[in-house]
């Protein structure tokens, strides 16, 4: 019971759009402006800076909550990676918005960064690279998180490695669109125009 308790709370902690909520004190309906997605990188390209740097850190901040929750309760290692898993669910599939959502990537990282800092702090470096040098946020995403499977092996302990394949298949998933319009030439950069 305490288990089923914890997961659904930490899909409710997820599923509040930071983004949306944001962008709206702003004036800005991020839902029709730019990619129509909820995540700090849309935040960025229509509303600008401060706003997109709360919305990461609101994001960050869901992840880190749930699996620091799960924690005190004590429900162990795994749990508190499923847990986690259940926040970035939240996230991608909101409550509050019909269940559609954000990309997942910043509160996977907040999972991270309980879960197993090590990694978290890698996913993050390897992140940052990819975007510098390309500009392509999902890009960046999907080599980092491509990646964690590995950083749990040489970091951590391979008792995380379901976790980890899961935050990475969840992320894959939900960047197919992506994928599909880097292909295609027609992915939006950082900085660019959507």
């Amino acid at each position: 019971m305490k288990i089923i308790l914890l997961t659904a709370l930490a899909f409710m902690i997820g599923s509040i759009p930071t983004g949306l909520l944001i962008a709206k004190s702003r004036g800005i309906d991020i839902k029709k402006s730019g990619s129509g997605n909820i995540g700090a990188t849309n935040v960025l390209r229509t509303t600008g800076r401060l706003p997109a740097l709360l919305t990461l850190l609101g994001d960050i901040l869901k992840g880190a909550l749930a699996v620091l929750i799960a924690r005190y309760f004590e429900v162990g290692m795994f749990y508190e990676g499923l847990i986690g898993i259940c926040s970035i669910l939240g996230h991608n599939f909101s409550l509050f918005l019909k269940f559609k959502g954000g990309k997942g990537v910043a509160t996977s990282i907040g999972v991270l960064c309980i879960y197993s800092p090590k990694t978290a702090l890698i996913t993050i470096i390897i992140w940052l690279m990819i975007v510098l040098i390309t500009r392509y946020s999902s890009l960046g995403a999907l080599i980092s998180f491509g990646a964690l499977p590995v950083s749990i092996i040489l970091l951590d302990t391979k008792d995380k490695l379901p976790i980890a394949f899961l935050i990475t298949l969840i992320l894959f998933i939900r960047h197919i669109d992506n994928v599909s319009r880097m292909l295609k030439g027609t992915e939006s950069k950082i900085g660019g125009k959507t």
